[in-house]
């Protein structure tokens, strides 16, 4: 059924909170160009512009040539302070941007911080919200505590950067120096409800639009303009959680699938239209975004939950959904989006293993553990031209080959101090990653080019 606000959005005035920013008369063709767009990246395919990549599958377009390590390591070109948070790098445009802590007047508030790329210098912050998050960040390692923090992580398309911080505003400002273009607040516009530990959730962006999670009763699902920062859509009820909706083409649709607390639901990215959906149970908290490979749909939830994998189909317009395998109370991300390539899941498959937590590949189709390699913790991984660039919860990075068969791994290094939950940005060549203290970039390209 289609969301609401199609509907809606058509005839309201122009001082309603729904205003649709396409004309009634202009729907048609509107949609038409959007499709258009969003065939066609905003920014260089080199940047890194959102929460697991510009394809939204933590993969980059790039190569990667490695025959085998550098003897004198990965070369550090910066290192830049961090406070706080669990929030990863996006780059675009010669500048990096993360979401850290700072205290303004001795509160502690979230603050969007762009970086020069190039330097690490600080360019411009940006006082966001309130930081506080009702725990669970000391959660971790022993000695490696880190606090609490900003969960998420900023979007950008090189002009513009957006972020949907802990209190569950959408943010969206100047690239180059950091000024307000425009703000949504979720909550009073949306009826949107914070859950536990705030909102951990990136806003994603697909050509003109930004899809986000979190409103109330017939609003839960939105898509924004992203320009005017006016809603395109609405609709469905479903309580969100701290998991990053994804954009994906099946069966020739373009569609943004969201993991609620209801499971997975699919809709068509321009018209809000829900096309399928598929239950998954919920407890406590769903943090990792949901994986597709083909016509198969993967998720995972902690807390005894589990993981499921669907196989989605579509014949004579309508779909349907087989669910393929259940595991209860094991393979659970705990916040970690696995990688997909060849069949085959790579990521961290655990649940407050810290410190020692394995990178595990994991045949998509069966849900087989086809190896286990440990040492991680609930660390991130990406996936770059065949190999995997992971984190551990210690700040290591380390590269091994995408091989089903075994594990492979080419070699590691430390690359910041501090408790690392997050994923690393690969941008022509280089490696950005931060942790609850600092920010780092390597270039990877260049000391493989000397080694």
């Amino acid at each position: 059924m289609p969301c609401s606000s199609i509907r809606r959005n058509l005839d309201c005035s122009p001082s309603s909170g729904d205003l649709n920013y396409m004309q009634k008369n202009h729907f048609k063709a509107g949609l038409c160009l959007a499709a258009i767009i969003a065939a066609v990246p905003d920014s260089q395919p080199a940047d890194w512009t959102q929460y697991r990549g510009p394809t939204h599958d933590g993969s980059s377009p790039e190569k990667l040539t490695v025959s085998a390590w550098p003897s004198r390591g990965v070369k550090q070109v910066w290192k830049s302070p961090t406070p706080h948070g669990f929030s990863s790098f996006a780059v675009a445009g010669g500048r990096a941007f993360t979401i850290v802590m700072e205290e303004v007047d001795g509160v502690n508030r979230e603050a969007c911080l762009a970086l020069n790329a190039e330097t690490g210098n600080k360019i411009w912050s940006q006082i966001l919200n309130i930081a506080k998050y009702d725990g669970g960040g000391n959660s971790g390692a022993k000695n490696n505590k880190g606090g609490d923090g900003p969960r998420s992580t900023p979007s950008t398309d090189g002009d513009r950067v957006y972020i949907y911080d802990g209190r569950m505003k959408l943010h969206c400002y100047d690239a180059k120096n950091g000024k307000s273009v425009w703000t949504r607040d979720l909550v009073s516009e949306h009826g949107g409800k914070a859950i536990r530990w705030q909102n951990a959730t990136t806003p994603i962006i697909d050509g003109e639009l930004i899809f986000i999670c979190g409103g109330g009763e017939d609003q839960s699902l939105l898509a924004i303009n992203k320009l005017s920062g006016l809603t395109v859509w609405k609709g469905e009820s479903d309580p969100g959680t701290h998991a990053s909706p994804i954009v994906t083409m099946m069966h020739g649709e373009r569609q943004v699938i969201f993991f609620t607390q209801k499971g997975l639901v699919a809709c068509n990215t321009l018209s809000g239209k829900v096309l399928w959906r598929a239950k998954h149970p919920f407890k406590v908290s769903t943090a990792a975004s949901p994986v597709v490979e083909g016509d198969i749909v993967y998720c995972s939830s902690g807390y005894g939950v589990g993981a499921s994998a669907f196989q989605v189909t579509k014949a004579g317009g309508e779909y349907s959904v087989k669910q393929l395998w259940r595991k209860r109370n094991k393979l659970m991300n705990h916040w970690s989006t696995p990688v997909c390539i060849d069949g085959h899941l790579y990521g961290m498959f655990q649940f407050k293993e810290y410190g020692d937590g394995p990178l595990k590949c994991v045949e998509l189709a069966t849900g087989k553990i086809k190896w286990s390699q440990s040492g991680y913790g609930p660390g991130g991984v990406v996936l770059v031209d065949g190999y995997l660039i992971a984190t551990s919860d210690t700040g290591e990075v380390v590269i091994s080959k995408a091989n089903s068969n075994k594990y492979r791994e080419l070699g590691r290094f430390q690359a910041v101090e501090g408790k690392c939950w997050t994923h690393v940005a690969y941008s022509n060549g280089q490696i950005y990653v931060r942790s609850t203290k600092e920010g780092a970039r390597y270039d990877l390209a260049g000391s493989l080019a000397k080694r």
